[in-house]
């Protein structure tokens, strides 16, 4: 699978996981939407959740932007949507709060969601906390990969939601 960022650039470099995906090319960062290429957009908007059933396609994509521009018209690539399910940051910006990933941990949920483990290891090893990630979600990331498709993602999804976790 190989890994796309379309780069807004509004974040603080230093703290910009994206740019250093790319200083270590493990993604490639893109200036426009239309020089995106067509995949798989990790987009917390889309009305489908990301699931197994994904995998076929060889380009996921995600939005490198702030969260306070990370608006619904932030997300107007060509591709096939998906919002990713209930997860919790480790990153030090957002630790703990659900929903809130940055680019390296949506990347690294959406592969192991899609069965490249490995892969999310590998990108997330570049960040002190990375390791932090995949053990603060390792039940339900666990659990999604090995759902069939969207709507069991979102009935696994729904379970955590109503614990409160």
């Amino acid at each position: 699978m190989k890994l796309h960022v379309r780069y807004e650039g509004d974040d603080d470099p230093k703290k910009c996981t994206a740019r250093k995906l790319a200083r270590f090319d493990r993604c490639e960062l893109h200036r426009s939407a239309r020089a995106t290429p067509y995949g798989v957009i990790l987009n917390p908007h889309a009305e489908q959740a990301l699931s197994p059933a994904d995998a076929e396609h060889t380009n996921l994509v995600a939005l490198d932007c702030s969260w306070e521009t990370a608006g619904e018209a932030m997300f107007t690539m060509r591709g096939e949507h998906r919002a990713l399910p209930f997860l919790v940051a480790a990153n030090p910006v957002n630790y703990g709060k659900p929903f809130q990933l940055n680019t390296v941990e949506a990347f690294a949920a959406g592969l192991t969601i899609l069965g490249e483990r490995e892969h999310a290891e590998d990108i997330l090893s570049k960040f002190r906390w990375g390791h932090t990630f995949l053990e603060l979600n390792e039940e339900p990331l666990r659990r999604y990969a090995e759902c069939a498709d969207s709507t069991e993602i979102v009935a696994v999804q729904q379970e955590y939601l109503d614990r409160g976790e």
